[in-house]
């Protein structure tokens, strides 16, 4: 049980300059067209965009089915999340026409967690098998990761760039620098479907173990250290 899987490597091969440049390229740029000017760049086949239907997914998902219908969407399932979630993916798989891929944890390691209740006793672990490794085997396929990221949501995000190199494959932030009031502005003048979890007072949405109502990402993790998954680190 968890061994790791040998992938084929799809290498960026960029370099520090040419990521600088794509920074200062970008940066003036509003989210649409960053996006827009992604596809001019890269092939939609080297684009890798994931999505945890959580509480705003829709601002992300709404721009980038604009853009291209064809891009693929990689939800993770860990197999614990909300019923909720399940629905908003569902409800968002519809309305914007998106081609959603599921991808989930070798079924032997996902059933370990749920034996052990690993959330309890070791959440970076749990988030490992059923998060970060499920993605690992599939990211080296393609050059760039897209995420929907803001600076404001954690501290760590704060120190981000656009575009990063991060392991061997170039990470993009279209909605980097989108203030909060930028964003909620946004879903209120697009009329935006919230997660139905965010009513309830839950404004950062992962596992059902893992989260309870709070402010930003305060109600992750409760009770831990913990801020982030690992995918983004």
């Amino acid at each position: 049980m968890f061994e790791t899987t040998p992938v084929h490597k799809v290498l960026p091969n960029i370099s520090e300059s040419e990521i600088a440049a794509l920074n200062k390229k970008y940066k003036p740029l509003s989210a649409r067209e960053r996006i827009a000017q992604l596809y001019k760049d890269f092939e939609v086949t080297e684009v890798m965009l994931t999505s945890s239907f959580a509480a705003t997914s829709a601002f992300l998902l709404k721009l980038f089915s604009e853009e291209n219908k064809a891009q693929e969407v990689f939800f993770i399932d860990t197999g614990y999340h909300f019923d909720d979630t399940l629905t908003y993916k569902e409800e968002l798989t519809k309305k914007y026409g998106l081609n959603v891929k599921s991808i989930s944890a070798l079924k032997e390691e996902h059933e370990f967690t749920t034996k052990d209740e690993t959330w309890k006793k070791n959440p970076d672990f749990c988030c490992s098998i059923n998060k970060v490794k499920p993605l690992d085997i599939i990211k080296n396929k393609y050059k760039v990761w897209v995420s929907g990221l803001m600076e404001w949501q954690s501290d760590h995000r704060s120190t981000l760039d656009i575009f990063e190199l991060r392991g061997e494959i170039l990470k993009f932030y279209p909605l980097l620098d989108i203030s909060k009031a930028q964003r909620d502005a946004y879903i209120k003048e697009h009329d935006l479907p919230f997660h139905p979890l965010v009513a309830k007072g839950y404004h950062s949405i992962g596992c059902k173990h893992c989260t309870v109502p709070g402010e930003d990402r305060t109600g992750r993790w409760n009770n831990n250290p913990k801020t982030e998954c690992g995918l983004h680190l």
